[in-house]
């Protein structure tokens, strides 16, 4: 068994056809037992055995086919990689030197991933209704690995330590804090993590930029059609009156919370201020309104339950049903919803916003 360590010390498993650890296991051909007797499912490789067509017996991680079949029922790219999408200079690779805002976003954007995914929640206490939305404490109630290793790494902080706000995570993984205890928890290297995970993808690719006293390594955009598919998505959602969202690997068709996902991901990158790199083709007073139709969305989903109505302006008038239908369709996930309320509300604290 391979594995590959991140900076942060957190070790991804790959399929190698088993590896020395669980050679003991391999014995008797019951390595699953063997995985239950340790200290827990991360603190040692887990191999089981299915029988081949020649009569020998095939290693295989089961954490392995989990994260496949994780990946197997999301969309392509994470919240956080559209977010990053959206600001690159498409052919220069790099983010605007001037946005202060999109390291904090790309926290929150972490935070509401999990959430989608069914990772964390509020914690189930009647008298969180006492605090303000994005004081309320969220819990791990399922700690599963995702596959993407920025969110695995965030889940596991989260398993393991004191139980948080959803603002005091994101703030604390940005390292907004003086509290030296708890500097641990900022991630690093957030956005050059996640440009070198777009290139695994096939979306970026890398290169090297002199800028007169130092060299960088940039990630321009190899694949334009993702980056489009993101643009119109956003297009839709505030400027049409009637949103339909057309399936793609980037938006399944079965993918659950398809419309407020979106919606979630069109108001991250307003609070990362990188919206306006999908309305460039807009011409100005449509530019205008799509801002104030993100206004709109913004002040609606930070709270909850969520208020959103028809609005004047016919735009988005079948998205009110559309969410309604969503959240039909997952009651006992209102805990997770309320989550993904918590982290538009802390956008709404941004120095951009409103």
């Amino acid at each position: 068994m391979s594995a590959t360590t991140t900076t942060s010390g957190l070790t991804r498993r790959r399929g190698g056809g088993g590896g020395g650890g669980s050679s003991a296991a391999g014995a008797n051909g019951n390595g699953a037992d063997a995985a239950d007797n340790g200290a827990g499912k991360d603190s040692a490789p887990e191999t089981s055995y299915e029988q081949g067509d020649n009569g020998h017996k095939i290693a295989f991680d089961p954490r392995d086919l989990s994260e496949s079949a994780e990946r197997s029922k999301q969309p392509k790219l994470t919240l956080m990689e559209e977010v990053l999408l959206l600001g690159l200079k498409d052919k220069q690779g790099y983010l605007s030197f001037w946005n202060d805002n999109i390291s904090y976003a790309l926290r929150g954007c972490i935070v509401l991933e999990l959430a989608f995914r069914g990772r964390i929640s509020m914690q189930k206490d009647p008298a969180r209704r006492r605090f303000p939305l994005s004081d309320r404490v969220i819990e791990v109630i399922d700690d599963t690995l995702t596959g993407e290793v920025l969110l695995d790494e965030a889940l596991k902080m989260m398993k393991t330590s004191e139980k948080m706000s959803v603002s005091a995570w994101i703030d604390l993984m940005s390292g907004e804090t003086w509290n030296l205890m708890k500097i641990g928890y900022q991630l690093k290297q957030v956005r050059e993590r996640l440009a070198k995970g777009l290139v695994d993808k096939g979306i970026l690719r890398t290169e090297k930029r002199n800028f007169l006293l130092f060299d960088m390594a940039t990630h321009p955009v190899a694949d334009g059609g993702a980056k489009e598919e993101i643009r119109r998505r956003v297009r839709n959602v505030l400027t049409q009156r009637t949103i339909v969202l057309p399936a793609s690997q980037f938006l399944p068709e079965n993918l659950e919370f398809r419309n407020l996902r979106t919606i979630a991901m069109v108001c991250a990158a307003y609070a990362a201020n990188v919206l306006e790199n999908a309305l460039s083709t807009l011409g100005h007073e449509a530019r205008e309104r799509a801002f104030a139709q993100t206004d709109e969305l913004l002040n609606e989903y930070s709270v909850w339950p969520f208020t959103r109505k028809a609005t004047g302006n016919g735009i988005g008038a079948n998205l009110p049903q559309v969410i309604a239908e969503e959240i039909a369709k997952a009651k006992d996930k209102e805990l997770q919803l309320e989550v993904v309320a918590a982290c538009l509300n802390v956008f709404t604290r941004l120095d951009s916003i409103l």
